[in-house]
């Protein structure tokens, strides 16, 4: 996708329910049960759940020589991540990965977070850096696909995220 079809992102049906979320203390994952209704991007606004919020918030990546990748079903966009091909010296950044709710547990999600660390191998980093929502869901995905939890964060992520779990792929 062309970085100025971002606000395509308007089509992503984010919303779940989460009945799980990960913490991350003491070097280990830690599960507890919540209660979390997370609602869909604000069509209106420009707050960080906006849709306007998320373009401006990923915008500064696409124009920084990141990438957008989609995944569509005909001319409907099913799910997309954005790629920062350098985080830190040899670290790229899986910056987002969404898939609408239709089209979860169909292999989408997987399709990019593999396109996203080909793209990261084809620009010679050795590790892929992801921010990941709590969820349990989210985490378990993110665990499948062989990224570990690190105890030595990106501080300049870990202040925008303090909740999310800090993970790292090897490449």
């Amino acid at each position: 996708m062309a970085g100025s079809e971002l606000a395509r992102i308007d089509e992503i049906d984010r919303s779940e329910h989460v009945a799980q979320e990960y913490g991350y203390r003491g070097g280990s994952l830690e599960r507890r049960n919540v209660d979390i209704a997370v609602p869909t991007w604000s069509r209106s606004g420009d707050h960080e759940h906006s849709v306007r919020g998320r373009v401006d918030a990923w915008q500064p990546i696409l124009d920084r020589g990141g990438t957008l990748v989609g995944a569509f079903d005909a001319d409907a966009l099913a799910g997309f991540a954005i790629y920062r091909p350098r985080l830190a010296e040899g670290m790229a950044n899986l910056s987002a990965l969404y898939v609408s709710r239709s089209y979860r547990r169909k292999g989408i999600g997987s399709l990019l977070a593999e396109e996203v660390a080909r793209l990261a191998r084809a620009d010679g980093a050795r590790r892929l850096y992801v921010s990941a929502t709590p969820s349990g869901p989210t985490i378990e995905f993110y665990r499948r696909h062989g990224f570990e939890p690190t105890d030595e964060p990106n501080q300049a992520l870990l202040a925008l995220e303090p909740d999310d779990i800090h993970m790292i792929l090897e490449l």
